[in-house]
């Protein structure tokens, strides 16, 4: 167990993982293909998918829309859900669930924790991400979305 200073400077144990939800948002090309959103977070400095922490008593998948909504600007209509992502960061345990969600209207407006957002083809989508874990998220999306 380690510790975490809460809102008022007290120390409060942290136990268990970091929990966040996020989607894999797409959508079709004007020529029928998919395309698949990507944030840069200058952060990091990484491209990955619409994703954050859950709010106290804040359900997963509202959590993933409310994600999508503040970094890419876009409403979305979340479909199946996608394997959840487990890794370290910053030392804890982090899990974040994931939906696959096609976007259904908004406009990016850069943002403090989003620069710049691409919709991409999905082999270039393949070649931006940063981390391996989300190329397997693309393609679990990829098999979804060719079952519907």
């Amino acid at each position: 167990m380690s510790a975490a200073v809460g809102a008022r400077g007290a120390k409060r144990a942290v136990t268990g993982p970091v929990l966040a939800a996020g989607c894999v948002l797409w959508r079709r090309s004007p020529s029928g293909g998919l395309e698949f959103c990507l944030v840069h977070r200058p952060r990091y400095d990484d491209w990955s998918y619409p994703k954050g922490k859950l709010k106290r008593g804040e359900p997963p998948l509202d959590a993933a829309r409310r994600e999508v909504l503040e970094e890419t600007g876009h409403h979305c209509a979340p479909g199946a859900p996608l394997p959840t992502a487990r890794y370290r960061a910053n030392g804890r345990p982090k899990e974040v669930a994931y939906w696959a969600a096609e976007a259904t209207g908004g406009t990016f407006a850069p943002n403090a924790e989003v620069d710049r957002v691409s919709w991409l083809a999905p082999a270039e989508a393949r070649t931006r991400l940063t981390q391996d874990r989300d190329r397997e998220l693309l393609d679990a999306a990829l098999a979804t979305l060719s079952n519907t």
